[in-house]
């Protein structure tokens, strides 16, 4: 790292992701201004922040997750999600831990079909009219139903953000994280269920006339276009279909999710500004951002030099190399946000898989991805989706600490990761 512009990229870099912690500016300012520095600094150029395959934008996440929030945008308009609730309430008896289970399976099963940020956009909202109506703390149920989208959100490629940034960077397809991850993924949410029947005992006060109040509710009624539900079902169907054969048709998943929302804005009645308007546009744009700011410290030889020096730790013990990625990957996606961290990490994790002589689905790749999705529940700024409810539950005025958050997502952290690392050790290393 002789050269200036290493050294400038560097700081520029380290400023971004500063500022990203502190929350002082609006994040996606800060990606877009830090891109824009990039640039300026001659780190790297136009022609390789928008075009090139290795160091620029990765298009392929940008629009996987467009088309998933399109698709997603137009089912929130079906009342799909507020049947599912109102279901679930009725069938747990209105019971306060039945109906916290109740929704942290909901909500994990949603977060790997779709993506975490958006499961909990329309989840959360549902959940403080039902504690409303039973009388009870929102907070214990929310930040439940934040654990559980993470670990959910931890089985699939489309779960979680950093997952997709894992996926397109190794090569990896949507069923590789099915039979790596999701059986794990599946573990820990029959686990979280037991942690929160402890962390949030003092939440479960029944009320009996509360209870009967919301049983007399129809989930029928919060159906409000079902020919556009079934459209959007058969669409979605096809969606998930298509990234599960992606050995077969080889096709993106990028693609397959923008042929889904087309389709379905073709066959339905949705208007297309409408679908387009529930785009969340502000975090394509921090992705963009921030590609165009890994792109100038790979440019630069940052990245690179970082990898050498990672190597040299790390040498070629796939079981040391491993457990400290997953341990470390923790520690920091509880810091920071798990989208920049993976960002940073995934180029210098691809060097360290092709120094031990790894294929894409090298247990590196795992550790990362498990490390950074199960780290985000540590802090209230781990992950998005613990931010976005966050920002709900202070606009619904059942506002959510920094600390109140923290002190139970380092318990649940703690728990999952210490199992990850067994689970990873006893499938790639203690069996056969």
């Amino acid at each position: 790292m002789n050269d200036w512009h290493s050294w400038a990229a560097l700081v520029v870099f380290v400023g971004a992701y500063s500022l990203i912690i502190s929350e002082k500016i609006h994040r996606v300012a800060v990606a877009l201004g830090g891109a824009g520095l990039m640039l300026a600094i001659g780190a790297t150029d136009d022609v390789t922040a928008f075009y090139s395959e290795d160091a620029g934008i990765d298009w392929n996440v940008i629009f996987l997750l467009m088309g998933m929030m399109m698709i997603v945008g137009v089912l929130k308009k079906t009342g799909m999600f507020e049947y599912l609730a109102i279901w679930a309430v009725k069938r747990a008896r209105a019971r306060p831990y039945r109906v916290m289970a109740m929704l942290v399976v909901i909500t994990a099963i949603a977060s790997a079909l779709l993506d975490n940020v958006t499961t909990v956009l329309l989840v959360a909202p549902v959940t403080l009219l039902v504690c409303e109506r039973l009388a009870l703390p929102a907070a214990p149920f929310l930040i439940a139903e934040v654990f559980a989208s993470n670990i959910g959100g931890t089985a699939t490629l489309v779960g979680d953000p950093p997952n997709i940034i894992i996926a397109s960077r190794a090569g990896l397809t949507f069923n590789d994280f099915l039979i790596h991850l999701a059986p794990l993924s599946a573990f820990l949410i029959l686990l979280l269920l037991l942690l929160c029947r402890v962390l949030f005992r003092k939440s479960f006060v029944y009320d009996e006339d509360r209870a009967a109040e919301i049983m007399e509710l129809e989930e029928r009624e919060a159906i409000r276009d079902p020919r556009l539900l079934i459209q959007g079902l058969v669409v979605l169907v096809l969606v998930v279909a298509g990234f599960v054969l992606h050995p077969v048709l080889h096709y993106e998943p990028s693609v397959v999710a923008l042929l889904g929302a087309g389709l379905l804005i073709a066959v339905s009645a949705v208007e297309t500004g409408d679908v387009l308007a529930e785009v969340e546009w502000p975090t394509l744009a921090f992705f963009a951002g921030l590609f165009v700011m890994i792109g100038g410290l790979i440019d630069t030889g940052v990245v690179d030099e970082v990898s050498k020096g990672l190597a040299d730790v790390i040498g070629t013990n796939e079981l040391a190399g491993s457990m400290t990625m997953l341990s470390a990957s923790a520690v920091l996606s509880g810091v920071v946000d798990n989208i920049p961290y993976v960002a940073t990490m995934a180029p210098i994790t691809a060097d360290l898989v092709q120094n031990m002589g790894g294929d894409s689905g090298h247990v590196m790749w795992w550790a990362l991805a498990l490390g950074a999705d199960l780290g985000g529940n540590a802090t209230a700024i781990g992950a998005s989706a613990n931010v976005v409810v966050l920002g709900i539950a202070e606009r619904n005025r059942q506002p959510i600490s920094f600390w109140q958050f923290t002190k139970y997502g380092l318990v649940v952290t703690a728990v999952t990761v210490v199992v990850a690392m067994a689970y990873v050790w006893l499938r790639y290393f203690g069996w056969g």
